[in-house]
């Protein structure tokens, strides 16, 4: 196990708890992490602290190293305190910065000159490093990947019953994410009409704030023709556990994903089968059959939302897989001894 690192660490992300988007999970979960093997670290939430007042308060607290958790909303600014005190920088990278901005004709120019300004940027699976190795090739040494973990609170009750009262042999699909077009929240809807009208036990819980409101209303008024489906909101993070343990399947529709979403590695280490969309950052933790099972399309979505509807053993079978491979590959101390290494290679102790 790594020591401790001398000096602070200046911690920025675009969003903290009590948020329930995914970078605030990971924030939350990282810089517990550290602080538990004696890392002296302070997170500024931009979501919530003007950049003016996190400029100021950062250069008072005079950090040994700069973190950016997201390199389009929170990496420029990052940049102007590290280079303004000469100081290390280290960006992670989410899916959206590496497939989407990196690529956006008008984000790119800014996200490009934060990554290439870095001292280290940390990606969450190897995949990822080749996509931005690819449009970066210079980058390629700088790149390393820290694998995400899971470390879920079991202390708080999701009661299900209070929020949607569910049949007896209910099959109960969860959607758990924020509410904007990437997840792509929809999509399910149809092939579960399909699904729905054979096995009318089946049921869809969408849990996730609505962060794009014209996603949100349309899903909204979608679900008011269908009984069958309910969005129950935001979901604290401390509940989710709870949650996730009274579903059957667990469904993520994303159009891309960083490497490795939350929501499939917090529903993998408890044990639920995972219906995810065919896409690289999903096949970072879902082996189609294996570990979950995988769809390209509406057709495979209805196919396989069927055979996991109709066959408890199945659910049994994907889940305990799954479980087995959160805990052999992507325990928390990994995930820690990973940014340590990280800082510690750009801040030597010193005799």
């Amino acid at each position: 196990m790594l020591g401790p690192m001398p000096g602070r660490v200046a911690l920025l992300t675009p969003f903290a708890p009590p948020s329930v988007r995914g970078n605030a999970v990971t924030v939350a979960r990282v810089a517990r992490g550290l602080r538990a093997r004696g890392v002296e670290l302070r997170v500024w939430d931009l979501s919530v602290t003007p950049e003016a007042a996190v400029e100021a308060e950062v250069e008072a607290s005079r950090p040994a190293l700069v973190h950016a958790f997201h390199a389009w909303r929170v990496g420029p600014l990052a940049l102007r305190l590290a280079r303004r005190a000469e100081l290390p920088l280290v960006v992670t990278l989410t899916g959206t910065d590496a497939n989407l901005d990196l690529f956006d004709p008008e984000r790119a120019p800014a996200v490009r000159r934060v990554l290439e300004s870095a001292a280290r940027l940390t990606v969450f699976h190897a995949s990822i490093a080749e996509r931005v190795a690819g449009a970066l090739p210079d980058l390629r040494a700088r790149i390393v990947v820290v694998p995400q973990a899971v470390s879920l609170a079991r202390g708080e009750r999701f009661d299900l019953s209070a929020r949607w009262p569910l049949p007896p042999g209910r099959v109960l699909f969860v959607f758990p994410a924020g509410l904007r077009e990437v997840k792509r929240p929809r999509l399910p809807l149809g092939p579960l009409d399909r699904v729905v009208a054979r096995r009318p036990e089946v049921r869809l819980l969408y849990a996730g704030p609505i962060l794009d409101p014209d996603e949100g209303d349309a899903l909204l008024r979608a679900l008011a023709a269908r009984p069958w489906a309910r969005h129950v909101g935001a979901v604290p993070h401390a509940q989710m556990a709870s949650l996730l343990e009274q579903a059957d399947v667990v469904l993520n529709c994303s159009r891309s994903e960083g490497g490795m979403a939350n929501s499939i590695l917090e529903s993998l280490a408890l044990g639920r089968a995972v219906l995810a969309s065919d896409v690289e950052g999903n096949r970072s933790l879902v082996e189609d059959g294996v570990t979950g099972l995988l769809f390209r399309d509406e057709a495979e979505l209805a196919a396989n939302a069927e055979r996991l509807a109709a066959d408890p053993a199945l659910r049994a079978r994907l889940g305990a897989a799954g479980r087995a491979l959160v805990l052999a590959r992507y325990p928390e101390a990994r995930e820690i001894d990973g940014y340590l290494d990280v800082y510690r290679r750009l801040v030597p102790v010193t005799a």
